[in-house]
């Protein structure tokens, strides 16, 4: 994306003289901050258009929905709110299909791998916590290899409490054994900046991911903006780590 300052010419809050502190932990959201995880979430909704004799949508129209789940997705593929009398049935129809086909195109951004790698070389914990529902993230970080090395695999459901409500996060610094003051929250929907700030962590938003469709990145509030995994590991003072 267009128009972001470079992530080393912002630096989040911390020590006198504007220097990063190093973070205690950083933690991601899953889809579209960890991983791109929009085909594998939009086939389900296609299938039922298909069903239902409606014409495919292009992938880049369903997109920006993927971070909200069924409720978006049902909303922009199939026009039925949350409200709507058929949303309840509509969402379980699409979850089994979901669960049946996860990780058939799901991978890791491009880059986070490398993020991931030097968060690991440094000696800070990271974890994943998604609105995802818990049963599904932890298969699906299993699926991309990185489950073992995650401090938390926290869903949406896990403390029954939902982002953009602050539970989640300090949920995760309880389980990483850190104070929430001293971590980092990455994510790609303004719900995940707002349980950052209210968590009072400090937040990076992810341009790179889904984003949604109704506000910019830059309106959010977060303390930086990185317009691509790689920025992760300049902002956060971290090492690149190097192949083996």
């Amino acid at each position: 994306m267009s128009g972001y300052p470079p992530a080393a010419m912002r630096t989040l809050p911390g020590d006198a003289g504007g220097d990063l502190r190093p973070p205690l932990a950083v933690f991601f959201d899953l889809d579209g901050t960890l991983a791109d995880t929009a085909a594998d979430l939009v086939a389900p909704v296609q299938a039922m258009r298909a069903e239902r004799g409606l014409a495919p949508l292009p992938l880049e129209v369903l997109r920006p929905y993927a971070s909200m789940g069924a409720r978006g997705l049902l909303l922009k593929g199939l026009g039925v709110e949350r409200e709507d009398p058929r949303f309840e049935a509509l969402r379980d129809e699409f979850l089994q299909r979901y669960e049946a086909a996860m990780n058939v195109h799901t991978c890791l951004f491009p880059g986070i791998a490398e993020v991931l790698d030097a968060l690991d070389d440094a000696a800070i914990r990271w974890g994943v916590i998604s609105n995802k529902i818990e049963r599904l993230v932890a298969p699906i970080l299993a699926s991309l290899g990185v489950l073992e090395r995650a401090v938390c695999a926290i869903g949406g459901d896990t403390t029954g409490f939902a982002k953009p409500h602050p539970e989640p996060l300090l949920h995760g610094a309880r389980i990483a054994g850190v104070q929430a003051e001293g971590c980092i929250y990455v994510g790609d929907d303004l719900r995940d900046i707002l349980a950052g700030r209210a968590a009072r962590m400090r937040t990076i938003a992810a341009a790179y991911g889904f984003c949604g469709e109704d506000s910019p990145p830059q309106s959010w509030g977060a303390d930086a903006i990185v317009r691509g995994p790689g920025e992760l590991i300049e902002l956060l003072g971290l090492r690149r780590a190097l192949p083996t």
